[in-house]
């Protein structure tokens, strides 16, 4: 008998002739969680089995955050030929449980003397004769033994779910806009649920913005780099456009026409990553930049795709996928990002593109972007 991790997956299955491809990149992305847990992970009869750990809860929170995992369970693999044993495993397995039950065997071996459901009859009546406290429901059971019978006996109560979603890297990569507030966070981590390779750009106004808030978007990233396994920050010196925008430009368009030269920046990054989309944080209406106006003037500067996940979430939606994915603490620390300051007292919600077009003309958008370009670091977390 041996005690182990079985790992369900879900989309990977409507894949079809692209399957394989697909499960190999979930085992990866599985193997590189485990890193340093002493786990193994073997791939028997079509499932993705974990052992040779000492900290089952470790092993099973990394597991859950892998992007393309559907459920996990503590499972027990143990020989099915010997069927008293199997069910003496069963019987151990339930002991401590009181409420409704009902027993689920799955035959995939049609060469088992038994059928799936002599199994559950033959094995609930003896659960039933040695705990008086379970009842059978067979419906709406509060417990359900799971028994699965292939190569081996799987045994398992437990099913714990995890983040669901695609592997990541199966299908392409993309450049977030990541600042240090709740929304780009959690934008990042839905696009990189669908199986998203993500890096990220974030634009940073030192003196204006402190080390402190540089340090907080590093933290973000960390949270999601776990998931994403690995991101790479290109942190963009934003300090000298930010002050021309300020000094030369009309007040009521300077968030429109800073927005327009992260964007512009943001795509170049893209295309040097091999990005084929780039992220943003915006839900439409949220701020006077995100009217559906505001967007197409910040739209209308690049030529990729802009993924905005979140554009008809309400703020507390959003808030509420932070706090699942642990970022929203960190994002609501008191250290400003470049997009809080020098913000006009009455910004434009309802821009024409002409108008803001011709606002940024006093201004060599060309060396602007090429410095900040130029002085691009960056972080891989």
């Amino acid at each position: 008998m041996k005690e182990l991790l079985l790992v369900r997956y879900g989309e990977i299955f409507l894949k079809g002739l692209n399957r394989p491809y697909f499960f190999r990149s979930l085992v990866r992305k599985i193997l590189y969680a485990l890193r340093g847990t002493g786990s193994s992970v073997r791939i028997h009869d079509g499932r993705i089995l974990v052992e040779g750990f000492e900290d089952l809860e470790t092993v099973t929170d990394r597991v859950t955050r892998v992007f393309g995992v559907h459920s996990v369970c503590p499972a027990v693999e143990m020989p099915k030929e010997d069927f008293d044993a199997v069910c003496e495993q069963g019987i151990r397995m339930m002991q401590d449980m009181t409420g409704t039950f009902k027993v689920e065997a799955r035959r995939s071996d049609k060469r088992y003397p038994m059928g799936s459901p002599e199994i559950n009859a033959e094995m609930g009546h003896r659960i039933l004769e040695a705990n008086p406290g379970l009842k059978v429901n067979l419906h709406t059971p509060e417990h359900v033994l799971n028994v699965e019978i292939r190569d081996s006996a799987y045994l398992y109560v437990k099913v714990i779910p995890a983040v669901g979603g695609m592997p990541v890297g199966t299908n392409g990569n993309a450049t977030l806009l990541l600042s240090g507030g709740i929304d780009s966070p959690v934008a990042g981590w839905m696009i990189a649920k669908r199986g998203v390779q993500i890096n990220a750009v974030h634009f940073h106004s030192y003196p204006y913005t402190s080390e402190q808030a540089r340090e907080k978007v590093l933290d973000l990233a960390r949270k999601l780099s776990f998931s994403c396994c690995g991101i790479k920050v290109h942190i963009v010196p934003f300090t000298e456009i930010q002050l021309q925008i300020r000094d030369r430009c009309p007040e009521e368009y300077s968030t429109l026409i800073m927005r327009r030269f992260m964007m512009r920046i943001a795509e170049k990054v893209a295309r040097q990553t091999e990005s084929g989309a780039l992220i943003t944080g915006e839900s439409i209406g949220q701020v006077a930049s995100q009217t559906m106006e505001a967007l197409e003037v910040t739209n209308s500067v690049v030529h990729m795709p802009v993924f905005r996940p979140l554009i008809g979430f309400d703020k507390s939606e959003i808030i509420d996928i932070a706090k699942k994915i642990d970022t929203y603490e960190l994002s609501s620390l008191p250290y400003e990002d470049c997009c809080t300051i020098f913000t006009p007292k009455h910004p434009a919600t309802r821009p024409k593109r002409e108008k803001v077009e011709e606002a940024e003309k006093i201004l060599d958008a060309e060396a602007l972007i090429a410095a900040a370009m130029e002085g691009i670091e960056v972080v891989s977390v």
